[in-house]
């Protein structure tokens, strides 16, 4: 894929993203708070999860596309992992559950609004070191993973998994909302 055609995409589903996230700040607390059960994440909670990754990813990309010395070419080509990682976090038709790392785990933490506020700081980032990333080699520049510093993903790869996870978690906040809202008319 070209790359500028690669980056655009992204910075558009990153803008879709600011935009729902700038609705959770409308919501009343106890819409925020709301669960399904013991063990299910609440929309606040759903919103840490992302905050934790986005405070290991985003220095990561940051610090890896601040000394690179690879310039940007024309195409962008998904690696065997990379694109392996990323197309497995695009939520299904059934969201099917995955296994979280227990320090990327929020459940049962008292959160508050401010937990929305980081994750929309977190985007604006993003969109800059998007935008940063267009001087830069997408397919030479590594950036490791959080599960293991001896796996690394291409840029490109890794802003595609990263995305493919907030939209994920996305998807299960409407979910939520639309429980909560049973639960309330109820």
């Amino acid at each position: 894929m070209q790359s500028e055609k690669f980056i655009t995409a992204l910075l558009e589903q990153t803008e879709k993203i600011i935009q729902q996230a700038e609705k959770l700040k409308t919501y009343d607390l106890n819409v925020l708070t709301w669960k399904e059960d013991e063990i299910s994440w609440n929309i606040l909670e759903c919103m840490e999860h992302l905050n934790r990754y986005g405070n290991f990813y985003l220095p990561e990309i940051e610090n890896k596309i601040k000394n690179a010395d690879s310039s940007s070419e024309i195409e962008f080509k998904s690696g065997l992992i990379g694109s392996y990682f990323a197309k497995s976090m695009l939520p299904k038709e059934k969201l099917n559950k995955m296994k979280t790392f227990k320090d990327k785990n929020p459940l049962n933490e008292k959160l508050d609004k401010t937990v929305v506020d980081q994750f929309i700081k977190q985007q604006f980032k993003l969109l800059d070191l998007l935008k940063q990333s267009r001087n830069v080699s997408l397919n030479k520049v590594k950036i490791s993973i959080s599960i293991s510093r001896l796996i690394s993903l291409k840029l490109g790869d890794t802003f595609e998994f990263y995305i493919n996870h907030i939209i994920r978690h996305l998807k299960q906040i409407e979910k939520i909302q639309s429980l909560a809202k049973i639960s309330y008319i109820n």
